[in-house]
Parts: C-alpha cells; sequence; structure tokens
C-alpha cells in the first residue's frame, strides 16, 4: 500500500506559520478592526456612517481596515455601504458569549 503523503499547509496572509488562528487574531488585534465588525453587525453603515460610528476614527485608517476585512472576506461595500458577509455575521456570533462575560466581567465588585 501507498505511503500517504499529508496535504501541503496552506499559507494564511499575515502568518509564516500558515496557522489561520494566528493570522485571523492579527487582522482582529488590529486598531478599529473588532470596531468595525461590532458597528456593522445589525446594518450596513456608509463610510461617513461608519465613521461616526468609530468616534470619529481617521478616514485613512478607517478605509485601510475596511480594505483589510473585505479582502479577508468579512465586509463588503453594497448600494447601501458596507456590511458583513456571512462569514463576517459568523465571527460576530463567535463574540456573543465573549460580549456576555464582558457585561458581567464590567459589574463584578470589587
Amino acid at each position: 500500500m501507498p505511503r500517504q503523503v499529508p496535504p501541503a499547509r496552506r499559507s494564511v496572509r499575515g502568518s509564516r506559520t500558515g496557522r489561520p488562528i494566528m493570522a485571523l487574531l492579527d487582522l482582529l488585534g488590529r486598531r478599529w478592526s473588532l470596531r468595525i465588525i461590532w458597528e456593522l453587525r445589525e446594518t450596513a453603515l456608509t463610510s461617513r456612517a461608519l465613521r461616526t460610528a468609530c468616534d470619529e476614527a481617521s478616514p485613512t485608517i478607517l478605509q485601510t481596515r475596511l480594505d483589510e476585512l473585505r479582502e479577508a472576506g468579512f465586509v463588503e461595500l453594497t448600494d447601501n455601504g458596507y456590511r458583513l458577509t456571512g462569514f463576517g455575521r459568523e465571527l460576530t456570533e463567535t463574540f456573543t458569549p465573549l460580549h456576555r462575560f464582558a457585561e458581567r466581567w464590567s459589574k463584578r465588585e470589587g
């Protein structure tokens, strides 16, 4: 029986190791990335509305992050503005338990 060779590990943008989790955490850890995703969780927003929702973030950095999030498949540009893709919505669903925990944590005593 011939020996099976494991498939080659695909490289992931932003990660030299090819580990998707490291590339994802790098992308989400960039300034404004998580905030953009969070603000788009319920509705599409124009660039101006998104900038306002993001506390007047610099238009340059906001556009850079939007481009990165679009390239990563989390955000898309439509006639109504920017909105989350299916992957983007799935990502926000993974934030729900963390959001609940953060709410409890912020109300802790001591």
